[in-house]
């Protein structure tokens, strides 16, 4: 419709100059964890955004592309979707605490919280649990706000101190607190039991047919649990059930659940981060099964990236997160969408 077409391109001056307050805060936040990932001694690496596989989740879509040898063979290529798979082929190299801003790519994905191209900031630290990497979380979501001077994040009626101590709730636990479900019944070792979940979602979500465990899972996520997280304090959302445990180990104690964790602010999901796993067998059997389930719902499959798995066979036990750098960029600087953050919009929105 006419009126949600912009009256001036993005690069006029009049625009700018409205966005240069959310842009100066990028550069304080940027300069500010660069300064506190060195301080801690890590190793800031860029690694290749062309791929030989962008990851290979289910509801993942990335941008592919084809390049062009000398010799004229032509050779399919993906813009990456994380910088996971290099960072953890650079862990079994020998690198013991990496960080990168990364640009990465989605397709399919545009919105106040979402943008096709972005920027992960993204670590690892050899032989450390991933309790230390949720540490390294906190200390960075209030080095960024402190970088900014802001006090408190707010985003859609919700509010978060930064600088409270994070509040730590299992899914499970938050499942029965927000949902009224027994999550962890309807896992048996590690596989999701289908039928037990549905009959234990009853009304509280519309289940489909064709709805997987994990698809159901994540309706009762979406809908009954995120809303309350990151409210008045950051939460860690953690252990996460072992069917959703993606490139993460399950817990030893607990088959059930894996070493999975994720940090909310205002309901926003900020970070993603796993103890890792580093069985090579077990790994590919996930990704066969991620990409079974993403040609059934969606016609595609992306290929395997061999080297990855053959470096994931010999990497040290590590643990890493990604978080979303232009989201927390738009929580410390008070913006209301994360394209106000950019410095240019991608070329999807032109």
């Amino acid at each position: 419709m006419a009126e949600n077409v912009p009256s001036s391109p993005w690069w006029s001056a009049s625009r700018h100059a409205d966005a240069r307050p959310f842009l100066a805060a990028r550069v304080a936040v940027t300069r500010a964890l660069r300064a506190w990932f060195e301080a801690q001694g890590f190793t800031e690496v860029e690694t290749g955004i062309l791929q030989v596989s962008p990851g290979n989740e289910t509801h993942l879509h990335a941008p592919r592309t084809e390049v062009t040898r000398s010799s004229g063979e032509r050779l399919t290529r993906f813009l990456r979707t994380s910088p996971e798979f290099a960072c953890k082929k650079l862990l079994a190299a020998g690198e013991d605490k990496i960080v990168e801003f990364a640009r990465v790519f989605r397709d399919r994905e545009r919105g106040d919280l979402h943008l096709p191209e972005f920027t992960m900031l993204e670590w690892y630290r050899a032989n450390a649990p991933y309790d230390v990497v949720i540490g390294d979380c906190a200390a960075v979501i209030v080095e960024a706000a402190r970088a900014t001077g802001i006090r408190q994040f707010s985003f859609r009626g919700r509010a978060a101190d930064p600088f409270a101590a994070p509040e730590f709730l299992t899914v499970a636990a938050a499942f029965e607190r927000y949902a009224g479900i027994d999550l962890l019944m309807t896992i048996n070792g590690a596989e999701g039991d289908r039928a037990q979940l549905a009959a234990a979602a009853g009304q509280k979500v519309r289940v489909a047919d064709d709805d997987t465990w994990s698809d159901i899972f994540s309706k009762i996520l979406v809908e009954h649990i995120e809303p309350h997280l990151g409210q008045g304090r950051l939460t860690v959302l953690f252990e996460y059930p072992a069917p959703e445990a993606a490139l993460a180990r399950v817990k030893p104690a607990d088959p059930r659940v894996a070493e999975r964790f994720e940090v909310y602010a205002c309901g926003v999901e900020l970070a993603n981060g796993f103890g890792e796993l580093t069985d090579a067998n077990e790994q590919r059997r996930r990704f066969g099964l991620a990409m079974d389930e993403k040609q059934r719902r969606y016609g595609e499959r992306y290929p395997l990236d061999e080297e990855f798995l053959a470096a994931l066979a010999r990497m040290p036990p590590a643990s890493g997160v990604a978080l979303g750098f232009d989201r927390l960029v738009m929580l410390a600087s008070g913006a209301l969408r994360i394209d106000q953050v950019v410095w240019t919009p991608a070329a999807f929105d032109r």
